[in-house]
């Protein structure tokens, strides 16, 4: 048997061994969504999450929730009651917080390749854009002077390092976001001559931290550069957004992040920074980190075969909904998300079984080789840490398949 990711801490059985999630057993969740596959999400896991995150940091920092880690509509309504605001990548993003009554909540607007219907729409929504490049720069400004508005305008910084794996500073190669280190002070030079609402930068170094030590060092290193430009500008940097990149652990030997020891580290970075970051804003964006282990997939086993003597529970399921518990689709090394059955959780292990979902490829696999309780068709099969770039990050319209319903308890 392969070993499973860690099983997030703060699920229960029922008396009957049905899982609970956010207090209502997990056979009266799918009743309420009418049937599965059906994410789960539970408010209350968010919520401490966002809680630790306050306790943890400095004060003042402000909060930003990464859209693109789980867009669902209810969701996007808890959490805009506890962040300072939204990281978007795209319009469709934009009007999806609209939607959820949101609008008039802080944004920032990021990525390559914004179009010119992109910058209109996220200018009119009020949202801060950091830039990628000086074209973009050019056409945000034309367009909001078009549109008669000052436009909220920041410079997001490709720094000239990374942390390895192993804690050693690497050269970063080429890449399309945002401008070279040593090209900032001159763009934020030329965006303050253009009358631009100027909101400072943005400075993003990668995603899925689990090293505590690597991130203090990103962290420390991005504080610096960023005093370095703004005394190359000459300017008080108003804001520095720090990106996220927080890790959640959901494979076999990794940990939690120690978020104290960041903050902690964070402040003291601080307190050594130029003078030109002494009023500076700072904020953090997170997705992966307030939500993935809120979310629990659940699929219903339609199918138990035996083949060259191994035995296959086959789900209603698949990688088009959960992309990343399949490896994604066989990429080595194929690791496995914490996983259970639902309807026995806690049980002990029976058998060994190889989870697939439902598409017609040998890629679709939920649980390769793992041990769980014996289960039979109707069964209920759990994946964990699915609350983070699971529906949102999966290709939906693969085989013309049903979307899986979500639920936010």
């Amino acid at each position: 048997m392969k070993p499973t990711g860690p099983l997030p801490p703060h699920f229960t059985a029922a008396s009957d061994g049905q899982l609970v999630i956010g207090g209502m057993p997990v056979n009266e969740l799918i009743a309420e969504a009418g049937g599965t596959p059906l994410f789960v999400y539970d408010n209350n896991i968010i919520g401490s999450q966002i809680t630790r995150f306050r306790a943890a940091m400095p004060s003042g920092i402000n909060l930003y929730y990464s859209v693109s880690a789980n867009s669902c509509q209810e969701l996007l309504q808890f959490i805009g009651r506890y962040v300072e605001g939204f990281r978007v990548v795209s319009v469709g993003e934009i009007e999806r917080l609209q939607r959820a009554e949101l609008a008039g909540i802080p944004m920032t607007f990021a990525g390559p390749g914004k179009g010119d219907s992109e910058l209109e729409a996220a200018i009119r929504a009020g949202a801060t854009i950091s830039l990628e490049s000086e074209g973009e720069a050019e056409r945000a400004i034309a367009v909001a002077l078009g549109l008669g508005v000052k436009p909220k305008l920041a410079v997001r910084v490709d720094p000239p390092f990374s942390i390895g794996d192993d804690g050693s500073e690497c050269t970063v190669a080429p890449n399309p976001f945002g401008f070279d280190a040593d090209e900032a002070p001159a763009v934020i030079n030329g965006l303050i001559e253009a009358d631009v609402d100027f909101r400072g930068m943005h400075i993003f170094t990668g995603s899925q931290w689990l090293d505590t030590d690597a991130l203090i060092k990103v962290h420390h290193q991005t504080i610096n550069l960023a005093g370095q430009i703004a005394d190359a500008a000459g300017i008080r940097l108003p804001e520095l957004n720090l990106g996220g990149g927080f890790g959640t652990p959901c494979l076999q030997g990794e940990w939690p992040l120690d978020i104290d020891r960041v903050a902690k580290a964070l402040c003291d970075s601080l307190r050594d920074a130029s003078d030109m970051l002494a009023t500076t804003t700072l904020s953090i964006e997170l997705g992966r980190w307030i939500v993935a282990e809120s979310g629990v997939y659940i699929t219903r086993v339609v199918d138990k075969k035996v083949s060259a003597g191994r035995t296959f529970l086959v789900t209603d399921g698949g990688g088009h909904h959960l992309i990343g518990a399949t490896g994604p689709f066989g990429e080595p090394p194929r690791r496995n998300h914490p996983i259970a059955i639902a309807n026995k959780f806690g049980a002990p292990v029976e058998e060994a079984v190889t989870v697939t979902g439902c598409l017609c490829t040998p890629f679709d696999v939920l649980g390769d080789d793992v041990g769980l309780p014996a289960a039979e068709p109707g069964d209920l099969v759990a994946i964990f840490c699915a609350g983070a770039y699971g529906l949102t990050a999966s290709p939906q319209a693969w085989e013309s398949r049903p979307l899986a319903r979500e639920l936010v308890v």
